[in-house]
């Protein structure tokens, strides 16, 4: 692998490097744009004590689901998690530490994080529990809580289509986090359903840069449905 060319063989290289106690942020909105090998990987690794940062934790026995399964997530700092049920009876028993966060303000840490800001003022969570014991300042008459941005030792995405500098796009709503947590990483490892050859991608197409990528690996994908309705018949 030449320093642009980013395509690696397994998913075990991938990962290589990850362990223990680190914190990984990662893209996907329920089980939609969800890095599933990745997640996969990191299952088969066994690293425990892990801190991940994410919108949600997937579901029971799928997504960021299975890595409950095993108690290699220390701590989750996410904003919805109300689909899991052994993510419930971990957090009841104290056995999983969680960090709520409004839905904004995780997406905003993210991107602040990659954006070398380290804090930022937020009106959201003022007067509220998010934000007891955060400095607060006021703006135009409005008090604002300043938050941290997040920084990750590994940042883990998937991506629609790249090519194998590690230009990224994503397709429709499965963007949703995915661009920001690209940003956040120490190491950045993207999972694509193609590449292409360099040149295909236009650059008025891609959303992340290659500058951020340094992983890339063509995955498949079951892109399970979380909820599934349909109209009477």
């Amino acid at each position: 692998m030449s320093g642009f060319d980013k395509v690696v063989g397994s998913y075990a290289e991938a990962l290589e490097g990850l362990a223990d106690n680190m914190t990984i942020i990662a893209g996907g909105f329920g089980l939609c744009g969800i890095p599933e090998g990745c997640i996969a990987q990191i299952k088969a690794m066994g690293t425990k004590g892990l801190t991940v940062v994410s919108n949600n934790c997937g579901v029971d026995g799928f997504g960021l689901g299975i890595l409950l399964e095993d108690k290699q997530i220390k701590k989750m700092i996410s904003s919805y998690v109300g689909e899991n049920a052994l993510f419930e009876q971990q957090l009841l028993a104290g056995e999983l530490e969680v960090e709520l966060t409004p839905q904004g303000t995780l997406a905003e840490k993210m991107r602040a994080g990659g954006a070398g800001i380290p804090a930022f003022y937020t009106a959201t969570g003022y007067g509220t529990p998010v934000g007891e014991g955060k400095e607060v300042r006021e703006f135009d008459g409005r008090p604002y809580i300043l938050e941290q941005a997040i920084k990750g030792d590994f940042a883990i995405v998937k991506g629609w289509k790249a090519d194998r500098y590690g230009n990224v796009i994503y397709r429709h709503t499965a963007q949703n986090f995915n661009p920001m947590a690209a940003t956040a990483g120490k190491i950045t490892v993207v999972e694509v359903e193609e590449i292409v050859a360099p040149g295909e991608l236009q650059p008025s197409q891609v959303h992340t840069p290659g500058i951020y990528v340094d992983r890339l690996i063509q995955g498949s994908f079951e892109k399970r449905i979380e909820q599934r309705t349909v109209r009477p018949a």
